[in-house]
């Protein structure tokens, strides 16, 4: 496993795909920052963290979509990865909130962004970036967020943290280029937060109520409406109110 530990950068997922744009880069190929000065999340919401005491690492994958559709199952593979590894560490009450939230109980103690690309001679790549709170005590005015440290009172090896999740990642991808993800779907759904519970949504400033009842394979958040209806809702259509 190949791993590049940087002091500082602006993106690991930059970094990590500014250097396969211009060099040849081992598959699962890792890059880990102590300080990520312009970390994103999803839809290009910032990722800010406290420097040293989180873990912000991306990770190159190289072609496991070959189909559009595919997409979204690499997705649930990063985050039934992420899952897998922090309950292997005994930290429990662990769920996957749409589309790429990890909590803790009904904390968010982490993230994850993929960025997917089509290279000239058409290999696809993708940059898996992972954000985890792992040490930082501190979160002004998130109040939401929260940190294994915090959870359970004591620091964590960052490193043991990522390998733990790189090695849970590698067999999960290797279930979808070999299109067996029964497995991860089921894991994911299982994990997913507030499944089955009735709860208030917003959509364009309006609310209403709903019961999430899964993820299509296109990854749009299937939600059974007042009237038994199943309404689809693509990322950033609709908020969960929690």
């Amino acid at each position: 496993m190949n791993i590049i530990k940087l002091s500082a950068i602006n993106s690991t997922n930059d970094y990590l795909k500014q250097l396969s744009a211009i060099q040849y880069v081992e598959n699962f190929t890792i890059v880990t920052a102590e300080n990520q000065t312009a970390g994103r999340g999803q839809m290009g919401a910032k990722w800010n963290v406290e420097p040293g005491k989180n873990l912000t690492f991306s990770v190159l994958i190289k072609d496991v979509l070959l189909e559009i559709n595919e997409i979204f199952s690499l997705n649930a593979a990063v985050a039934v990865s992420v899952a897998d590894a922090l309950e292997t560490l005994h930290i429990g009450d662990i769920s996957i909130k749409w589309p790429n939230d990890i909590l803790a109980g009904n904390k968010k103690i982490g993230g994850i962004l993929i960025e997917n690309s089509i290279k000239n001679n058409g290999e696809i790549y993708s940059i898996v970036g992972i954000g985890l709170n792992i040490n930082q005590q501190v979160f002004d005015g998130l109040s939401k967020a929260t940190s294994l440290a915090v959870l359970y009172g004591r620091e964590y090896d960052k490193d043991t943290v990522m390998i733990a999740i790189a090695e849970n990642l590698k067999r999960n991808v290797a279930a979808v280029l070999h299109k067996d993800t029964n497995a991860i779907w089921q894991k994911y759904h299982k994990k997913l937060y507030k499944r089955n519970v009735p709860m208030p949504f917003e959509k364009q400033g309006k609310r209403f109520m709903g019961i999430i009842k899964g993820i299509s394979k296109n990854g749009s958040l299937m939600v059974q409406l007042e009237d038994d209806t199943i309404a689809e809702y693509g990322i950033k259509e609709v908020q969960l109110l929690y």
